[in-house]
């Protein structure tokens, strides 16, 4: 097969590789915003599409096989050397997390009964608050006369 119909499939294929690398570059714009687990992935993600889109230069200007290889080669082990990493990250801080919840979830329940307690103390003060509000409103005002027996 010849070189242009190679760079013009590699193209093609790395325009649509967008859905990965666009929301990748996203995440390595985000910053410390994200974790390094995510950050690293988004990093192996990136330089897997970048080298697709250089060999798909590589594949209209060099003439011979080796020097495109060679970049696709490069390309392949950074990125799975990234995406290693990246996956090594993730365990890692799983592995932290469920130690902390493990912690939490071990150190039993931090609150009592006492929120909901003092909730609806709370609520009946005011509930009552407001009704005796409205009846003295009421009873000034005279508004409250259809309330009298008679």
């Amino acid at each position: 097969m010849s070189h242009p119909v190679l760079a013009l499939g590699t193209a093609v294929l790395t325009l649509a590789g967008s859905v990965w690398y666009v929301p990748a570059l996203a995440d390595l714009r985000a910053g410390a915003d994200r974790p390094v687990a995510r950050r690293t992935a988004a990093t192996a993600c990136v330089s897997g599409w970048s080298t697709a889109a250089l060999v798909a230069v590589l594949l209209l200007l060099a003439d011979g096989w080796w020097l495109t290889g060679a970049a696709a080669g490069a390309g392949a082990v950074a990125t799975a050397a990234l995406g290693l990493q990246a996956a090594v990250a993730h365990r890692r801080t799983a592995r932290e997390t469920a130690r902390e919840w493990a912690q939490l979830v071990a150190a039993g329940p931090a609150t009592t009964r006492r929120p909901r307690v003092t909730f609806a103390a709370i609520l009946t003060v005011t509930l009552l608050t407001a009704v005796t509000t409205v009846a003295l409103l009421l009873t000034a005002t005279g508004a409250g006369d259809f309330l009298a027996v008679r």
